[in-house]
């Protein structure tokens, strides 16, 4: 059974900064995809980060790209968070699949979760 744990969440104010990692129990060089993805209350998951575990070209979306950045050593996944906003605060989850090149920003594309790490930020 594949496991991912992530860690490193936390309360920071505006602008501060804060690194996620994600331990993942196989070799993440097996997978095709790892991701980012954050829920906040009340809300869908969204998607956050991405990189292709071949190429480790890297995807983000529009409202953290400039300020996150993900990247993998090979056995844990991370995120770099810096110039934090309030609008960042959620459950952050690192995710993991096995299938062929498709929707990296889709949540249904990845096969495997974690169970958050929570990242609040006051403002």
């Amino acid at each position: 059974q594949v496991l991912l744990i992530e860690s490193g969440g936390g309360l920071v104010q505006t602008g501060e900064s804060l690194t996620l990692s994600c331990v993942v129990s196989e070799r993440t060089f097996r997978s095709s995809a790892m991701a980012w993805f954050r829920q906040a209350p009340g809300k869908e998951r969204e998607f956050v980060a991405a990189i292709s575990a071949s190429t480790l070209r890297t995807y983000y979306s529009d409202s953290v790209k400039g300020r996150f950045a993900i990247s993998t050593d090979n056995t844990k996944l991370f995120l770099q968070m810096s110039s934090l906003k309030p609008e960042d605060t959620g459950v952050y989850l690192c995710a993991r699949t096995l299938r062929a090149p498709g929707d990296l920003l889709s949540p249904a594309y990845y096969d495997y979760w974690g169970q958050g790490t929570q990242v609040t930020v006051s403002s």
